[in-house]
C-alpha cells in the first residue's frame, strides 16, 4: 500500500483467493434470489428481471423478457462513454495518445465503486483511461474522460442524450459518463441495439473489451483483471474457466443495487454474431450463468438463411422505364442479399410485401448500371412467434443506358404523335 497526496493508494489487483471466495459467495447467494428481486417469468427461466438476445448484424430479436422496460443499467452506462471516447478519436478531436489531467472530480469518487485510484492533477494517455474504464470499468478514469471531451461531467452527459437521441434510442435517460446514479435508465432493447451500433461504427472497440488484463501504470505490481469472466480467452484460467464460453470477446458488467449484476455480452461463431443483455441477476457470477443460457439458445437454434441472393431479379418489377434513352427500359436487380435468422431445418415464410419505384421523369439517360431505381420489402413472419420481420433492399440497373440521339428522340416524339393522332381519329367513329 502507498501514499500520494495524504490519500491511499491501492494498486489495482484481484486476487486468486479472493475471487475464488467472491464465486462461493455467489453461488451460494443464487438460492435466495427470488426473495430479493422479482424474476420475470419466461420459458427459457432465466433469473433475470429483463432480459434480450439479438443478432449483430441484423438487429433481429431472438429471444426477450420484458425487454422494452427502462431499468438502471449501472456500469453498462459505460458503453455509451467507450461509443464517444471513439467517435472523437474517429473526428480526429482526440487520439489515443493524448494526455488527459485528472480532475478534482475525476479524483472523488467513492471508495466502495471500481476505481484505479486517480488523484488530482495525475496524467494518463487516453489509451490507458480507456483499457481501465474497459477493463476494469473503473469510474475515476471514465469521469476524467469525460471531462475531457465534455468540460464537465455534466457537459458530457448532455452529449450522451443528445446522441441517445440521434440513434433511436427512444427509453435511454442519462444522468451520468459512469452508471452509479440510479436514475440513469435503458431498456434491455435499446442497449441491446445500442451495443449493435457500437460494434458496426467502431469494431476496435472489441480490441479494449476482449483484452484480459491490463497494466494500468508500471510500478503496478500487477495488471487490472477484465470483469468479464466470460472472455473465451479465460478458459485456461482456472478462477474462470467455469465461465468462459467460445467467442465471447465483449462487452461491459454494471452493478449497483437499484440495477443488480447486469451484463451486457456478445459472442461470434463462424459469421455469426450475436448480442446478449441480462439485467438485475443474483449475483456476479449469476449473470454470466444467464448469458451463457442466452448464448446457448441462440447458437444451438438459429442459423441465417439466404432467402434472396444479391443480384437477382424482382419477379413484379424487372424493369423500369426511362426517359431519353437508347431503350426506353432497363432491367433491374436487388443491389443485394435478403437474409434473416431463422430456426434451424425450418423452412422459412418469407413473402414480397412491397415495391417502389421512381417515376418515369426522375429517371432520365443516361443511366449508370448500377444506379438505385427503387425498393423491394420483403417480410419473414416466424412461425413460432409470431413475429414480423422485414427488410427492405435497393433495386439496382443491371446495364448502362446512354443517351438516345436528337434524331432518334425526334422520330420517337413524332411516332408517338403519329400514334396519337390515329388513335384519336379511331376514336371519332
Amino acid at each position: 500500500m502507498k501514499r500520494k497526496k495524504g490519500r491511499v493508494l491501492f494498486v489495482p489487483t484481484i486476487c486468486a483467493t479472493v475471487i475464488a471466495m467472491m464465486l462461493t459467495t455467489n453461488l451460494g447467494s443464487h438460492a435466495a434470489y427470488a426473495a430479493k428481486v422479482d424474476v420475470t417469468p419466461n420459458p427459457l427461466g432465466l433469473e433475470v428481471r429483463s432480459a434480450i438476445l439479438i443478432d449483430a448484424d441484423t438487429g433481429q430479436v431472438l429471444y426477450s423478457v420484458d425487454a422494452d422496460t427502462p431499468h438502471p443499467p449501472a456500469s453498462m452506462t459505460k458503453l455509451m462513454t467507450e461509443y464517444l471516447v471513439l467517435e472523437e478519436i474517429s473526428g480526429g478531436r482526440l487520439s489515443m495518445t493524448d494526455m488527459v489531467t485528472a480532475t478534482k472530480e475525476a479524483a472523488s469518487i467513492p471508495p466502495d465503486g471500481s476505481q484505479i485510484y486517480l488523484a488530482e492533477g495525475d496524467q494518463h494517455t487516453v489509451k490507458d483511461l480507456y483499457m481501465a474504464m474497459a477493463v476494469q470499468s473503473a469510474n475515476d478514469a471514465t469521469i476524467a474522460l469525460a471531462d475531457r471531451i465534455g468540460g464537465t461531467e455534466q457537459g458530457f452527459v448532455k452529449k450522451m442524450n443528445e446522441t441517445a437521441k440521434a440513434l433511436g434510442l427512444k427509453t435511454a435517460h442519462f444522468t451520468s459518463a459512469t452508471g452509479l446514479a440510479d436514475t440513469t435508465v435503458i431498456s434491455a432493447n435499446d442497449l441491446a441495439k445500442f451495443a449493435s451500433i457500437l460494434l458496426k461504427k467502431h469494431p476496435e472497440f472489441l480490441e479494449f473489451s476482449s483484452t484480459p488484463s491490463y497494466k494500468f501504470r508500471e510500478r503496478d505490481k500487477t495488471p487490472m483483471v477484465n470483469l468479464n469472466w466470460m472472455l473465451e480467452t479465460n478458459k485456461s484460467i482456472t478462477t474462470f474457466k467455469q465461465f468462459a464460453y467460445p467467442g465471447v470477446d465483449g462487452m461491459k458488467t454494471g452493478y449497483i443495487g437499484a440495477a443488480g449484476y447486469c451484463f451486457t455480452g456478445t459472442a461470434k461463431r463462424g459469421d455469426l454474431r450475436l448480442i446478449s443483455v441480462v439485467m438485475d441477476t443474483a449475483s456476479k457470477s449469476a449473470r454470466f450463468v444467464q448469458t451463457a443460457k442466452l448464448f446457448d439458445y441462440g447458437f444451438d437454434n438459429f442459423e441465417k438463411k439466404t432467402i434472396i441472393a444479391p443480384k437477382s431479379v424482382v419477379e413484379t418489377a424487372k424493369t423500369v422505364k426511362i426517359k431519353k434513352g437508347v431503350s426506353k427500359e432497363v432491367p433491374i436487380m436487388t443491389a443485394s442479399d435478403v437474409t434473416f435468422m431463422v430456426k434451424k431445418e425450418a423452412k422459412p415464410n418469407v413473402t414480397l410485401t412491397g415495391v417502389k419505384l421512381k417515376s418515369e421523369a426522375e429517371l432520365v439517360a443516361p443511366i449508370k448500371s448500377g444506379t438505385v431505381v427503387g425498393t423491394a420489402t420483403y417480410t419473414y413472419k416466424d412461425a413460432e412467434t409470431g413475429q414480423s420481420l422485414q427488410k427492405t433492399v435497393n433495386l439496382i440497373t443491371s446495364e448502362e443506358v446512354e443517351k438516345a440521339s436528337w434524331w432518334r428522340l425526334m422520330f420517337r416524339a413524332l411516332g408517338g404523335f403519329i400514334s396519337g393522332l390515329f388513335k384519336g381519329i379511331m376514336d371519332l367513329f
